[in-house]
């Protein structure tokens, strides 16, 4: 669709002013979604160039949350995907070494656990330095021993051994795979207690979503087209994600290669079978018990799966089925983090001020864990209960369900 049939769809009502954070932050229309709609058309049209755009372009966090807020159906998912694109080779020499730094190394698993040492020390690259080494010296989480999926992880309903309910292929991701191993390790066990044969496919990698989000289109598409042919290959039923960021942009596949004669098929295909983990567990009626888990829990929406992808209800119906499990709302209306992909690396002042909000409504809430669907989250919010001087543990949905279903 044209950039000016896409923003000919906004009315500027303002419904989607109280709903945006950077609006919230600063009152500035040029930071508000109907403010940067505006500044894109005028872009199109000539009336501006991008240098003009491009500081309110990248604080735009792309949390989505103006979308649900939208009574006429704007699609503001793509028309800041075309912001993104637009501004790219406006940016100083300075601001080009600072992002090519940072995606030499994000989308690539083995380059970002060979980092996680050197960011807790603030030691990066030297495009990095300053506020940004910082910001990753501050997010870095604890060193953990990487686990090592099997490719595939036979279905054992309810714990023993018996007919499989489904076949399904699980992404191991980037940050997730460098970070957060321990969680697909969660979810595999998860699905295969629920009668899921799981298939970790070899050759996949990162999806692309940090690239797409970040205007970086090029490295998006070679990506999504890696992870494409991975799981066609493994010939699953349902492609299934515990990264909410993931399963947005793979959801949007269809899109993103909508121009590739070669690929626009099958990663249309493909993104038709993309499911949250959520989603596909809260499907399945369940079989394997559920242990108590005697704890008030906190659910953090993490934007790109309630926003994103519209997942809400899922992982709280699976929070609820835990018995001894109290569920707790977050009281700040879904307000985004500051996390959204590499922002807090990127616009670190805003995303700690967004941080330290989120920070602040968890803790009057008087939980005794956080959980989350991304680790995005899950590393931003650590990093403001920190500074906060609190130690509340921050878990992603899966691991409290494993929990349960492991006794």
């Amino acid at each position: 669709m044209d950039i000016r049939e896409l923003t000919d769809a906004c009315v500027h009502c303002g419904f989607c002013l109280p709903a945006c954070p950077t609006y919230q932050l600063w009152g500035a229309e040029a930071d508000s979604p109907r403010g940067r709609i505006h500044l894109l058309r005028q872009l199109a049209d000539g009336v501006t160039t991008a240098d003009q755009v491009v500081e309110h372009i990248d604080q735009c966090l792309g949390c989505l949350a103006c979308v649900p807020a939208c009574p006429s159906g704007v699609k503001y998912e793509e028309i800041i995907e075309y912001g993104r694109v637009a501004v790219e080779q406006t940016r100083t020499p300075r601001d080009r070494a600072l992002r090519d730094a940072i995606f030499a190394f994000f989308p690539y698993p083995r380059r970002m656990a060979a980092l996680r040492t050197p960011m807790r020390l603030g030691l990066t690259p030297p495009a990095m330095a300053g506020r940004t080494a910082r910001a990753a010296a501050e997010l870095a989480p604890p060193i953990r021993p990487p686990v090592r999926l099997p490719a595939r992880i036979r279905a054992r309903p309810g714990g023993r051994p018996g007919a499989r309910r489904a076949v399904v292929g699980l992404l191991s991701g980037c940050v997730q795979h460098a970070f957060y191993s321990h969680v697909s390790a969660a979810t595999a066990r998860v699905l295969a207690m629920e009668g899921c044969d799981v298939l970790v496919p070899r050759g996949q990698g990162c999806c692309g979503a940090l690239s797409l989000h970040a205007g970086r289109r090029a490295q998006a598409m070679r990506l999504a087209r890696r992870t494409v042919a991975a799981f066609t290959r493994a010939g699953v039923e349902v492609v299934v994600t515990d990264v909410a960021g993931c399963g947005s942009a793979m959801k949007g596949y269809a899109r993103l290669l909508a121009d590739d004669p070669r690929w626009a098929q099958p990663a249309a295909r493909l993104a038709e079978r993309v499911r949250d983990v959520t989603e596909v567990l809260a499907e399945l009626e369940p079989i394997a018990e559920r242990h108590p888990v005697p704890l008030a829990v906190a659910y953090h929406d993490a934007c790109h799966l309630a926003h994103g992808q519209g997942v809400t209800r899922p992982p709280r119906t699976l929070l609820a089925q835990i018995p001894a499990l109290r569920l707790i709302e977050v009281p700040d209306g879904g307000t985004c983090c500051g996390s959204a992909g590499v922002y807090n690396l990127l616009q670190p002042e805003p995303a700690t001020e967004l941080g330290d909000r989120k920070a602040r409504a968890i803790l009057s809430t008087e939980a005794d864990v956080l959980v989350a669907g991304n680790p995005g989250c899950l590393l931003q919010i650590d990093a403001a209960l920190r500074r906060a001087g609190e130690s509340l543990p921050v878990r992603h949905t899966v691991e409290v369900l494993d929990a349960s279903l492991m006794g």
